[in-house]
């Protein structure tokens, strides 16, 4: 099994996850704040449904390879999240199920010799299409955790955090110049030890940061504030938000 494949039935699973656990909300609970700062739940679950458009986008794009944007712009993509997010549970749910077997359908149809296709995400970045379930399935597992109902970091599948782990490290945090030398150990000795961020200036030793894969996670992509890590040579450092 690729990969890619693996990643997209990911996904299925952890969709069929978060809509259960939102069958068990009401309208009244929608409106209540999610972990997400100016976000209702309600914003949460709108956003959800977009983004699985959004990715359906880019993989017709790698399929045809005839030019689909994520979004329109960011403003008509912040508009449809503000006018979908105070809409009834029912109309969530549906929204969220029908835009997923949409996302579903276009992961299936992507021939294999489309994956290295590169297309552009929100922000610039290029990926190649064989990256887009994970993507997607950080979505949808982070987002469940950022609805504040009981699904926290320490509950997401252990090869997701991993996955999401090594996708951080690698590419968003690595040689950022407002991120410190980072070496991450989640075992004892050097057995299990991974360094990101900017590279260390001579004479300049890298800031140890200790704990399981998924307190790293968490602390790594602002959900926790570091509880359950250690910091021997300093204090846990602030990152900036991953935006």
């Amino acid at each position: 099994m690729t990969d890619y494949v693996r990643d997209a039935l990911a996904v299925q699973e952890a969709t069929d996850r978060l809509l259960t656990a939102v069958a068990a909300l009401d309208d009244a609970s929608l409106a209540s704040p999610s972990e997400l700062p100016g976000w209702t739940r309600g914003h949460v679950l709108a956003h959800l449904a977009r983004n699985a458009d959004a990715l359906v986008n880019l993989l017709t794009w790698a399929r045809t390879g005839q030019e689909t944007p994520m979004y329109a712009d960011a403003r008509t993509r912040d508009a449809e999240i503000r006018r979908d997010a105070a809409r009834p549970l029912a109309v969530h749910l549906d929204d969220l199920r029908t835009s997923a077997t949409r996302f579903d359908a276009a992961a299936t149809a992507l021939p294999p010799e489309c994956l290295p296709y590169e297309v552009t995400l929100r922000g610039g970045v290029r990926e190649p299409a064989a990256g887009l379930p994970l993507r997607r399935l950080a979505e949808v597992e982070l987002h469940h955790v950022d609805l504040g109902i009981g699904y926290t970091v320490a509950d997401l599948p252990a090869t997701f955090v991993e996955s999401q782990l090594t996708l951080l490290i690698r590419t968003r945090f690595a040689g950022r110049p407002d991120i410190p030398p980072l070496r991450l150990a989640t075992g004892p000795g050097d057995g299990d030890v991974r360094h990101t961020g900017r590279p260390a200036a001579p004479g300049e030793s890298p800031v140890t940061v200790t704990g399981s894969p998924a307190a790293l996670l968490g602390w790594l992509t602002g959900r926790t504030d570091g509880s359950g890590l250690s910091c021997p040579n300093g204090s846990l450092p602030v990152l900036p938000a991953l935006g």
